[in-house]
């Protein structure tokens, strides 16, 4: 059996002997802690622990763009998470990349992100700063969620490599070329504290590993077109409103924004220790996005249901910080996050925190529920 077994790891690993020499191998996976391992190669395990993970079910009720669109077909966060875990694998396995980091990063970039989306990002920042003087941002959430909040307080003990790329995925910051950044796990560390404190240099920060860069332009690839499905389908805009200098390099539907700029990676980007757009088609996402951020992502919510929003979360926030200094055990808060914690979490995390932690962790319904609660 002993040798069944480690017959079946060494599958795990048959495909390193093809992998480019700039990609990142399972034998340099660091972990914050000595970890079991099994038959499973390590951000192979990763990925299973990610999906299996509270958090990872919660991506079914986040917003994407669009909040409460009467329309099923709208993409949810978990379509965008999908999406970007299938493109960061296609272009990691042409380039001959760890097809299992790009996913196992893929998978987690988002975890942190909270309920109404970029919107509710914002919200929430706005109370972290207020009260705890530290900024919200949801890939360094994602970085906490899964390192300290996630298995009870445990977190799920990633690999350094996975963590570093969702900490480093910011899909709002376009480049033209993608460079990793030689780091180890206190480096690692370094920047994830200052994220806290410098919200502009935690923007910056570049990720470790190839397969990290693949998943930061990746997560723009698995949204900007897609985007651009919805808000047509919910009526904001029209595909001939595209400009031409946009859709004459990229198209105008999700599939052929998707194909161009993958094989435009693709060329420009194989055998290479970096992943690079031509200027051209650098030029034109440029262009893109900000056509998205104009007619799409600035019309998605209206500024009336900005500051309703924004009044409901402060008042959800007062109230669940008012139940732990009360110790009111019958708060939700205790009854879906507290009274699993364990107690490394509970004593080392201020009420204060751990309120932020829970409203970032909360679905869109459950958001929304509990702010018309005795509206």
């Amino acid at each position: 059996m002993e040798k069944v077994l480690e017959e079946a790891k060494k599958n795990f690993l048959n495909n390193e002997s093809n992998l480019s020499e700039y990609a990142c191998r399972n034998k340099d996976a660091i972990r914050l802690y000595e970890d079991d391992e099994d038959i499973r190669s390590e951000y192979f395990h990763d990925i299973d622990r990610i999906i299996h993970s509270l958090s990872y079910t919660r991506y079914l009720d986040k917003t994407q763009v669009f909040t409460k669109a009467e329309n099923d077909h709208v993409s949810r966060r978990i379509t965008h998470v999908q999406l970007v875990s299938k493109i960061a694998r296609t272009i990691g396995r042409a380039l001959r990349l760890n097809e299992d980091l790009c996913e196992a990063i893929a998978l987690g970039h988002d975890i942190g992100h909270t309920p109404l989306g970029h919107t509710g990002e914002a919200l929430l920042n706005e109370i972290s700063e207020r009260e705890l003087g530290e900024y919200f941002a949801h890939n360094i959430q994602s970085v906490r969620h899964l390192m300290e909040v996630e298995k009870n307080g445990n977190g799920l003990n990633l690999c350094v490599q996975v963590y570093d790329g969702i900490m480093c995925h910011n899909g709002e910051m376009l480049s033209s070329k993608y460079v990793p950044q030689e780091k180890d796990k206190n480096e690692f560390m370094r920047e994830y504290l200052e994220s806290y404190k410098d919200i502009e240099a935690s923007k910056k920060n570049r990720p470790m590993t190839l397969e990290g860069c693949v998943v930061r332009i990746s997560d723009i690839i698995g949204y900007i077109g897609r985007d651009i499905e919805d808000a047509i389908m919910v009526g904001i805009i029209k595909r001939e409103e595209i400009p031409t200098e946009i859709s004459s390099v990229l198209g105008t539907t999700n599939k052929d924004i998707v194909n161009t700029i993958i094989l435009d990676i693709i060329k420009n980007s194989m055998d290479k220790p970096y992943i690079k757009l031509s200027d051209e088609v650098y030029n034109a996402l440029f262009a893109l996005k900000k056509f998205n951020y104009k007619h799409i992502y600035d019309k998605a919510m209206t500024n009336k249901n900005i500051e309703y929003y924004r009044v409901g979360m402060n008042k959800i926030y007062n109230r669940y910080l008012k139940d732990i200094e009360s110790h009111n055990t019958d708060s939700i808060i205790y009854k879906i996050f507290l009274n699993d914690q364990n107690k490394l979490y509970l004593d080392n995390t201020s009420d204060k925190r751990k309120v932020i932690d829970f409203i970032a962790g909360m679905t869109d319904d459950l958001f929304i529920n509990e702010i018309e609660e005795n509206d």
